[in-house]
């Protein structure tokens, strides 16, 4: 499999995992072409910090199911945001209060969302 296609198959099961776990407002946005730091963000909020914490053991288990390594994580502790490094993908989770105080999709709004996952190709 060609590195781009298991990029975006990343995107997709860690899409799904969050889904799974009932996370809201999940947003994939394709920086690859406005930043060398990855070629996509994926954003997602949960109701709480017991969600937070549930949602990146799912993602972090499907992924590592599909034979993908995490290379860090950050902000398990405190569980308001927890940012998830798998190098060309970067994961956040955030409780509510937090994703509207960073706005991380403001901040990259030159990358491009991507408005249907399973379109990826």
């Amino acid at each position: 499999m060609a590195e781009k296609d298991k990029i975006k198959e990343l995107v997709k099961i860690a899409y799904h995992a969050l889904d799974e776990k009932k996370a809201s407002d999940i947003t994939v946005i394709d920086i690859s072409g406005v930043s060398v730091v990855a070629d996509y963000f994926i954003v997602a909020s949960a109701e709480n910090i017991r969600q937070t914490a549930a949602l990146s053991d799912n993602v972090e288990e499907q992924l590592g199911k599909a034979g993908y390594v995490c290379r860090q994580v950050e902000g398990r502790a405190a569980a308001n945001w927890i940012l998830m490094d798998y190098n060309d993908v970067i994961i956040h989770i955030f409780d509510k209060e937090n994703r509207l105080f960073y706005d991380i999709e403001r901040i990259w709004r030159d990358g491009k969302k991507v408005l249907d996952v399973e379109a990826l190709n």
